[in-house]
C-alpha cells in the first residue's frame, strides 16, 4: 500500500532543530510534487512535529545554535513566501506574546515557556506570533543605542518553530490601559475562583522622561492640567524636543536600525510590522486611561489637547477660520472622564458638538491624529518599503456610546464619527495611501452581550469599519479586544471574518490560561475554522487515491493532531 505525500520545499524548515540541516534555496527548488511513501511494517517512529514539541520543551534557555553569530542570521533565507501550509483563502491566526516576554531589563522572559508555546502554536495550526517591541526596552540606554540581542534570540525562536511574527513598533508605554497584565493566573477553591494579575510596567526610555520631567508640554494633557505619559504628545511631531531630534525622526531611526539588524529576516520571518501611533499602540489619543482609576467604563473620556503644542495649533486654526476665540482652549462643557453623554452640553442628544464651533473643533481634532499617523507611516514606508514586510497600524474599537447620536467615547479619543458624519473612512484613505492593513479590535464581541445603559454596539462599529476598508480599497485584519476563550466569541470573530474577508486575526492573548484543557481545545477548533474560511486547494493528479492529505492543516489530519496539540499544551501550561 503506498500513502501519497504532497508537498513543497517550502515545508522545510531552513534550520531542522534536530538534523540542523541547512536547507539551501536555490535552482534546484522543485515546484510541488508526490513521492509514494510505503506504509511502515512496524510502529512509527515519533512524528516530526512531536519532536520538534519535545525538542523544544527540553531546550536549554540559551541554545548554542542561537550564538552561532552572524551566519545564524541567514538561516532563514529559505523561508521567504511561506504560507506554512494554510489553505488558501483561509483567516491566517497569529497569537499575541505575553508583553513582557522582553522585559524592562532587555531579557527574554521564560524562554523555555515560550520555546514550549510555539511549537503547542504551531501544532495547533497557527501562522504566527505577535510582539511588542518596546521602545523603552531597546533605546533604553540613551539616543540612539539600540539593545536588539534579546529580539533577536526570539527571533529565531519563531523561525525554529516553523512560525511567522507580526513585530510592533511599540512607541507607547506599557502600564495604565485595559489589559496591561503580564500573567493572568487563577487561583481556585470549592467556593471562590479569583484572578491574580501582574500589571505590567514598561516605562518610555529614561533619557525621554528626562525630557518629560524638563518639558512636561510633550506629553498629552487633559483640561484639568493632568499629564499622561504613555506616548509623546503629537502635536510636537515635528518639533526638535527628544535631545534635538523630533519624535519622527526619533521613530524613523528606531525602525530605520530594526531593519538593519533583521534585514534578512524581514518578509519571511517576520512577516508584518505594525505601526505604533499612540496609546496601546492605536492611532488615538489617551482619552480613557485606566490608571489610578482616572476612567471607567462606560465613560465619555476627555479631549487631550492641552499642551502648549496643540494649543497654539488650536489658535492657528481658529484664527485661519476667522474665530479666534474658539482657540483659547477645548470644549468648556465636555465634561469628565467618567459621565455620560446626556450629562454634558457638548455631548447630549443635541449638545454644541452638532454646531458650527462644535465642527470646527472636532474637524481640526480628528484632523490632526490624521495628520499624525501619516506622518509616522510616511516615516515606516521609506524604512521597510521594499522589504517584503506588511506595513499595518492599529485602530481602538470603541464601541461604547455607538448608539447614541454624538459617539461621545470616539469623539475624545479623535475619531470623528457621530450619526451624520463617518469618522473612519479618512483613515481607511489614509492607511491605503500608505499600503497600511487597517487592523481593527472588537472582533469578538455581539450587541447583546453588552451592557444596556452604555449604547454600545461593537457589531455596527465592525460593519461600519469593514465597509470604510472596502471603499478605500485597504485591508481590514482583526483582534479581539479583551480575553475571551468562550465558543461564544470564537464564534462571532469567525462569522466575522468570513463576512468581512479578513487578511488575518490576532488572538489576545498567550498565556497559562490558553493552554488550560477546556481553553485549549476551544481555541484549537477556532483555529480549524478560521483556516477553513476560504477556497480548499485541490490535490494533484497522482493523488489518485484520494489520501486527502497534503503539508497542511486539513480534515484527514486533524483527529491525528489533535492528541498531539492537546498534549503539546499540557505540557506547556506546566512550564509556565
Amino acid at each position: 500500500m503506498a500513502l501519497t505525500l504532497r508537498s513543497t520545499t517550502s515545508f522545510l524548515s531552513p534550520v531542522d532543530p534536530i538534523s540542523k540541516l541547512l536547507h539551501k534555496p536555490g535552482a534546484d527548488d522543485a515546484p510541488p510534487s508526490c513521492a509514494a511513501v510505503p506504509s511502515p511494517s512496524h510502529a512509527a517512529a515519533p512524528s516530526r512535529r512531536l519532536r520538534l514539541i519535545r525538542a523544544a520543551a527540553a531546550a536549554a534557555p540559551a541554545p548554542a545554535m542561537d550564538r552561532a553569530g552572524p551566519a545564524a542570521e541567514l538561516l532563514h533565507a529559505a523561508g521567504a513566501g511561506q504560507d506554512h501550509g494554510r489553505p488558501r483563502g483561509g483567516v491566517p491566526v497569529y497569537v499575541m506574546l505575553p508583553l513582557d516576554t522582553v522585559g524592562p531589563g532587555g531579557q527574554l522572559s521564560r524562554q523555555r515557556a515560550v520555546a514550549a508555546s510555539l511549537m503547542a502554536l504551531r501544532g495547533a495550526g497557527v501562522e504566527g506570533v505577535m510582539v511588542d517591541v518596546w521602545w523603552g526596552v531597546v533605546e533604553r540606554e540613551g539616543p540612539g543605542r539600540y539593545d536588539w540581542e534579546a529580539y533577536a534570540e526570539l527571533v529565531r525562536m519563531v523561525e525554529r518553530a516553523g512560525l511567522r511574527l507580526q513585530a510592533v513598533m511599540s512607541f507607547h508605554q506599557c502600564g495604565g490601559n485595559v489589559g496591561d497584565t503580564c500573567k493572568s493566573l487563577a487561583k481556585y477553591s470549592l467556593s471562590v475562583v479569583s484572578t491574580i494579575i501582574d500589571v505590567c510596567s514598561i516605562p518610555l526610555p529614561p533619557w525621554v522622561l528626562e525630557e518629560m520631567s524638563s518639558n512636561p508640554d510633550i506629553v498629552y494633557t487633559d483640561r484639568s492640567g493632568r499629564r499622561n505619559p504613555e506616548y509623546i504628545s503629537l502635536g510636537c511631531d515635528t518639533l526638535p524636543v527628544l535631545k534635538g531630534r523630533t519624535p519622527i525622526q526619533v521613530y524613523a531611526d528606531y525602525m530605520r536600525s530594526f531593519r538593519e539588524r533583521f534585514r534578512d529576516y524581514l518578509g519571511n520571518v517576520i512577516a508584518e510590522i505594525q505601526v505604533g501611533m499612540g496609546p496601546c499602540g492605536e492611532l488615538r489619543y489617551p482619552s480613557y486611561p485606566e490608571a489610578n482609576g482616572t476612567w471607567r467604563f462606560p465613560g465619555i473620556g476627555e479631549f487631550q489637547c492641552y499642551d502648549k503644542y496643540m494649543r497654539a495649533s488650536l489658535e492657528a486654526a481658529a484664527a485661519a477660520a476667522g474665530h479666534e476665540e474658539w482657540g483659547r482652549g477645548g470644549p468648556h462643557d465636555a465634561g469628565h472622564y467618567k459621565q455620560m453623554p446626556e450629562e454634558t452640553g457638548f455631548f447630549r442628544h443635541d449638545g454644541t458638538w452638532s454646531t458650527e464651533y462644535g465642527q470646527f473643533f472636532l474637524e481640526w481634532y480628528s484632523g490632526m491624529l490624521l495628520e499624525h499617523g501619516d506622518r509616522v507611516l510616511a516615516a515606516a514606508e521609506a524604512v521597510f518599503g521594499g522589504t517584503g514586510a506588511t506595513l499595518s497600524a492599529k485602530v481602538a474599537g470603541i464601541h461604547w456610546h455607538y448608539g447614541t447620536r454624538s459617539h461621545a467615547a470616539e469623539l475624545t479619543a479623535g475619531y470623528y464619527n457621530t450619526r451624520h458624519h463617518d469618522g473612519y473612512a479618512p483613515i481607511a484613505r489614509m492607511l491605503a495611501k500608505r499600503g497600511a492593513v487597517l487592523n481593527f479590535t472588537c472582533m469578538e464581541m455581539k450587541d447583546e452581550q453588552q451592557p444596556g445603559h452604555a449604547s454600545c454596539s461593537p457589531e455596527q462599529l465592525v460593519r461600519q469599519v469593514k465597509a470604510a476598508a472596502r471603499d478605500a480599497g485597504v485591508e481590514l485584519a482583526g483582534e479581539n479586544a479583551l480575553e475571551r476563550y468562550d465558543q461564544a466569541a470564537f464564534s462571532q470573530v469567525v462569522s466575522t471574518a468570513r463576512g468581512a474577508g479578513l487578511a488575518a486575526f490576532t488572538y489576545l492573548r498567550m498565556n497559562k490560561t490558553l493552554f488550560d484543557s477546556d481553553n485549549w481545545r476551544q481555541f484549537v477548533s477556532f483555529v480549524r475554522d478560521m483556516a477553513e474560511g476560504g477556497t480548499r486547494p485541490a490535490l494533484p493528479r497522482c493523488d489518485t487515491g484520494h489520501s486527502d492529505l497534503y503539508v497542511g492543516f486539513l480534515d484527514a489530519a486533524k483527529e491525528r493532531k489533535a492528541p498531539e496539540a492537546e498534549g503539546a499544551a499540557t505540557a506547556t501550561a506546566a512550564a509556565f
